[in-house]
């Protein structure tokens, strides 16, 4: 369970590696398009699609399980141990896939964030002094209610109460004392 782990780990690594590889130039594929297709249905110079950039799931899914199997039949010959193994082989297909779909959300979501950075820097400003705006209202809301406190207690302060009897006058006018 472990070893399936570190490969699922190593293949979404792996899978961002080679779609971010892809991103930046698809000669690979370029050449492929060449050698199989006629003149006319060879890719245009400006197309980026490679075999896991700009493709479907399908496609994904199969050029990611042929590299697989090739990189699992050249294992076999060099090392003749059986490390290959099904689920390793599903952990490692499952990974890669994971890893290019992770990767070109990475790579969406930076593009996103480049093209709205100037108004990310207004929303954010306006943020800030619509925070600073709210802390001013709360802070004046405050010491209205201070002033309110405070004037009550003055008020209460100023008046003068009635010089009552103490506590022994009153208990010796009872007779208690």
């Amino acid at each position: 369970m472990t070893l399936e782990l570190i490969v699922f780990i190593a293949a979404i690594l792996f899978g961002a590696l080679l779609y971010w590889r892809e991103s930046q130039g698809n000669g690979i594929y370029r050449f492929f398009n060449k050698m199989m297709n006629s003149k006319e249905l060879q890719m245009k110079i400006e197309d980026k699609k490679g075999f896991l950039y700009q493709q479907s799931l399908l496609l994904r899914l199969v050029f990611i399980t042929a590299l697989f199997l090739i990189g699992i039949v050249i294992t076999k010959f060099l090392i003749p141990l059986d490390l290959a193994t099904l689920s390793l082989f599903a952990s490692m297909i499952f990974g890669t896939l994971l890893g290019t779909y992770l990767a070109g959300f990475i790579f969406k979501s930076s593009e996103v964030i480049d093209e709205k950075s100037d108004s990310l820097e207004d929303l954010v400003s306006d943020t800030i002094e619509k925070g600073k705006d709210f802390i001013e209202d709360l802070k004046a809301d405050k010491t209205e209610v201070n002033e309110d406190v405070t004037s009550s207690t003055i008020e209460k302060k100023e008046e003068p109460k009635a010089q009552e009897k103490s506590a022994r006058e009153r208990l010796k006018d009872k007779g208690l004392l």
